[in-house]
């Protein structure tokens, strides 16, 4: 299944996504999955969000703005979609910044099974090893992936999914999204993007949308996302262009991405 039949798939079915998610970027991951042709929902009251799970397709923790209940909603969600069977998808914002924020994401690990796990190179590499120099919710210089140690991440990432046992999506300059023996090494995407705050919260809803419409292609489904939104920075940057616009440009190339569009733009090798 191509790319393009992947986001052709998710404007077909329009997946309901739940989003409990962080209140900085809220509204642009809504903003997204409506551009994407997803449908999105946001409940993060304990009392509220089980029953909003039970109706949605697929459910987005992002645990960037954490509290004692969201947290509680977090838990009691994902144990619900999980029971369902709907997508689960996990955003450690700033895991390794704070010990609050890692032994959540930790814990949500151990007790709920993820289709995928979405992070910076930081993030990602403090859950695998329960460690990491994670700068804020930024991935430290020391943690990216480059051309030099791409052979190295690309193992890193196989093994990681397999002890996980979900799909890990590495993102950054270069992002690596991979299950236990394949990886898709993208290339798409500009530097700008990280003026921007929220990519990758975005990226995350929209790729738990890509997924729940593409069962039985989760693992490219989750790398077309990933190339879609790199794509679409690269076609909304402008010189001059500040950071908001840019912003708001990112969404309307999405929004008018067509199959045809994305398969011919998308950059990736497969390993």
């Amino acid at each position: 299944m191509s790319f393009g039949v992947c986001l052709n798939n998710v404007r077909e079915k329009s997946p309901l996504i739940h989003n409990i998610t962080n209140y900085v970027t809220v509204n642009d991951v809504a903003n997204v999955l409506l551009a994407c042709g997803g449908s999105p929902i946001m409940a993060d009251e304990p009392d509220d969000a089980v029953e909003i799970t039970q109706i949605c397709n697929g459910l987005n923790i992002n645990i960037g703005t954490l509290n004692s209940r969201t947290i509680t909603s977090m838990f009691k969600a994902g144990l619900k979609a999980s029971e369902l069977g709907h997508v689960l998808l996990l955003d450690p914002v700033g895991a390794g910044a704070s010990a609050l924020r890692t032994n959540t994401a930790i814990r949500l690990m151990k007790e709920i099974k993820f289709d995928v796990i979405r992070g910076n190179a930081s993030e990602i590499k403090t859950l695998a090893l329960g460690s990491g120099t994670t700068h804020g919710v930024d991935a430290d210089k020391a943690d990216s992936v480059s051309d030099k140690n791409l052979s190295f991440m690309i193992d890193f990432v196989k093994n990681f999914a397999k002890s996980s046992n979900s799909i890990i999506a590495l993102t950054g300059a270069i992002d690596l999204v991979s299950d236990s023996s394949k990886c898709y090494v993208i290339r798409n995407g500009r530097p700008e993007m990280g003026k921007i705050t929220g990519t990758g919260c975005q990226l995350s809803g929209m790729m738990t949308a890509f997924i729940a419409a593409n069962l039985d292609n989760k693992l490219e489904s989750a790398a077309a996302s990933v190339a879609l939104m790199g794509l679409a920075g690269e076609l909304a940057f402008k010189d001059g262009l500040g950071n908001s616009s840019y912003r708001n440009n990112i969404i309307d190339e999405i929004y008018n991405m067509t199959g045809e569009k994305l398969d011919k733009g998308a950059k990736y090798e497969i390993f």
